[in-house]
């Protein structure tokens, strides 16, 4: 079992070899389980043009295909910097249980990674939006929703 600065010491490889590297930008992650690392993941954005490759998604992915499931509960995430919204999101949804970061978000803003606006965003009405989300009536939706509703061997997340 490690201490939080071994594991945050191994988020900072991952980080360190991304920019060492040109993988992609200053940020490193590892998911930890029962004290063991699962998965591990730096910033992949610019060396396989995924906009999603941040170095929390890279981990949780990595770590989902470890144990073979996509409930991360009971596990700890480890990462250099806070997340960005959609990296939050995605700690909420695998249900990890505790975050543990160095820089602020504040911090990255400085080095010219603005997610700001984007945590700005959520709080706004999707219509008055930077990128506008316009709300379509489509007649399959009730449909598709009530097919998953009725279905009876749905695996439930």
């Amino acid at each position: 079992m490690g201490t939080t600065e071994e594991y945050l010491n191994k988020a900072f490889e991952e980080a360190f070899h991304s920019v060492r590297n040109n993988v992609g930008g200053p940020f490193g992650a590892v998911v930890v389980k029962d004290g063991r690392i699962i998965g591990k993941g730096g910033n992949r954005v610019s060396s396989t043009n995924d906009p999603t490759a941040h170095a929390e998604i890279v981990a949780i992915r990595e770590a989902c295909n470890a144990i073979n499931s996509f409930d991360l509960s009971g596990s700890e995430l480890y990462t250099t910097c806070e997340p960005c919204p959609m990296c939050l999101s995605a700690i909420y949804w695998a249900n990890i249980k505790q975050v543990f970061f160095s820089s602020t978000r504040h911090q990255a803003a400085e080095i010219g990674f603005k997610d700001n606006h984007i945590y700005e965003e959520l709080s706004i009405q999707p219509e008055e939006r930077k990128i506008p989300f316009i709300p379509v009536s489509h007649n399959l939706a009730t449909q598709l929703f009530r097919e998953w509703t009725e279905k009876t061997d749905k695996i439930a997340y």
